[in-house]
């Protein structure tokens, strides 16, 4: 019987921080340039060029460090990475090695079995990117436009145990970035990506088994599958009577396999020493402490405080929390109309429609919070009815405004004055004889269709209550 090996699994995640400029220079991080246009002496690694830390990268470091629990380093080092690619002419990489700047800290991921649990981080340190080698059928280029850009690498401990919870560990990563805004985590355009270290072991053995690494993986599906192959492949070789072999891979997606690279470099092989053109950062106490003060809440906690403040479902305090500008704009609604429930309604049932059928986020719409509690306003008390409310609702969110000055503009408020609405019974009941035939035979949705051609003939502006009363009335009496 096949043994069911102990899966440990570490990530490094690469995160692109969203500074206007590279880490050690003034050159532009902007993403989609002609290649080899965003450079200068320094991120192409001229001699002589000296670097000049980016002030920023630095802040938004210490934010996802305390955002992640992380302890600060008040006194923090750059050092030399000494390697030899295309992507690094200078053949090192300035980056941090034994004083980063945060240390520790987790992430909390959500688990189906048992609600959850924390995954550990052993460091979050900065570093300047290198270039993007490109190798087609007969030649190969480098785009220096990405080198020097401030990355964060995120490390964690060999905590997790499948590739589900490496799925769920990214996700909830990424979510917590977004909401501190340190970054874009656009996995399309590489400003996230992740190294999967994974190992195996039988049931009973302490140390971990050999290591293998997955490189540059950004997709989090691609991480799932890599490491579900992975795992499979590194179990095939040890029930075989096989050794692990220590080494780099990567992911190829076309075939479902990983394919070796390289044998793995270990620290020493990198020769790190002090970066000597760089002085050390030194962060005081109090300004920490105002680091931590400006954080907003944890995704989480916000969404168990959404559920339990606005009494809204799980599930849509979930889809709202994992939004920050989604869930500040929501409580922002709830607050005004001082309906929470409501609020959530028209958020997860048509805002959300429109974002999905515009391609338009709720940031970059024409629909303010104070203009979505105004149209609730409205249906509440009956000035418009839902329908005329959808209608309206579209044009906010693209062109926006006041909805009680369009519903008076435009002639749009609910008619409830029953002589006009009897009027349009009565005509619509004596162009339909057949349908009231039909609800006298037994066919109760006749009725419904009778409302309908009431609600057309007023343009959507009857209430649709009231008319239902009215033809149910005429109805009874009909049959009566």
């Amino acid at each position: 019987m096949r043994p069911t090996y102990r899966v440990s699994i570490g990530l490094e995640v690469h995160v692109q921080l969203t500074t206007r400029t590279k880490l050690f220079c003034g050159c532009t991080t902007s993403f989609g340039a002609t290649p080899n246009t965003c450079v200068c002496p320094v991120c192409l690694g001229y001699p002589g060029a000296m670097p000049v830390m980016n002030r920023e990268a630095v802040r938004l470091t210490l934010v996802s460090g305390l955002m992640l629990g992380c302890s600060i380093n008040t006194f923090s080092t750059f050092d030399r990475k000494s390697y030899f690619y295309p992507d690094m002419p200078k053949n090192y990489q300035i980056s941090q090695f034994d004083k980063p700047l945060c240390l520790e800290g987790g992430v909390d991921i959500p688990l189906p079995d048992d609600g959850g649990r924390r995954i550990r981080l052993v460091r979050i340190h900065l570093e300047e990117d290198v270039a993007k080698s490109t190798h087609e059928a007969g030649w190969s280029g480098v785009d220096f436009n990405r080198a020097g850009t401030p990355l964060m690498e995120i490390v964690t401990q060999p905590d997790m145990t499948s590739a589900d919870e490496a799925s769920a560990f990214l996700t909830a990563l990424r979510q917590i970035l977004l909401y501190v805004e340190v970054s874009a985590c656009n996995l399309e355009e590489g400003n996230m990506r992740c190294d999967v270290n994974v190992s195996i072991r039988p049931p009973g053995q302490d140390p971990l088994g050999t290591k293998v690494e997955i490189k540059n993986m950004n997709t989090v599906s691609g991480v799932h599958d890599a490491l579900q192959y992975e795992i499979a492949r590194q179990s095939e070789v040890l029930d075989a009577g096989g050794r692990i072999v220590q080494e780099t891979r990567r992911w190829d997606p076309d075939n479902g396999v990983t394919v070796v690279m390289r044998t793995k470099e270990d620290a020493h092989d990198y020769r790190y020493f002090p970066e000597p053109d760089l002085l050390p950062v030194v962060t005081a106490a109090d300004q920490i402490e105002a680091l931590r003060r400006s954080l907003p809440e944890l995704p989480a906690v916000r969404r168990e405080r959404l559920a339990r403040q606005y009494g809204i479902p799980g599930y849509d305090a979930a889809v709202l929390a994992a939004d920050r500008v989604l869930a500040d704009f929501f409580e922002a609604v709830a607050h005004r109309c001082g309906a929470g429930k409501t609020a959530s309604n028209w958020i997860m049932t048509d805002v959300l429609r429109l974002v999905a059928a515009h391609g338009t986020p709720v940031q970059a719409c024409a629909l303010t919070p104070d203009a979505l509690a105004e149209l609730i306003g409205l249906v509440d008390a009956r000035t418009i009815n839902a329908l005329t409310a959808k209608a309206l609702l579209e044009e906010l969110f693209l062109a926006g405004g006041s909805p009680t000055e369009q519903v008076r503009a435009r002639g749009l408020a609910q008619v409830t004055d029953t002589g006009a609405l009897d009027a349009w019974v009565d005509a619509v009941m004596q162009a339909n004889p057949k349908t009231v035939a039909d609800w006298r035979a037994g066919k109760q949705a006749a009725a419904g269709f009778l409302v309908g051609q009431v609600m057309k003939r007023s343009h959507g502006k009857a209430d649709p209550k009231v008319v239902g009363r009215l033809v149910a009335e005429r109805l009874a009496q009909q049959n009566g």
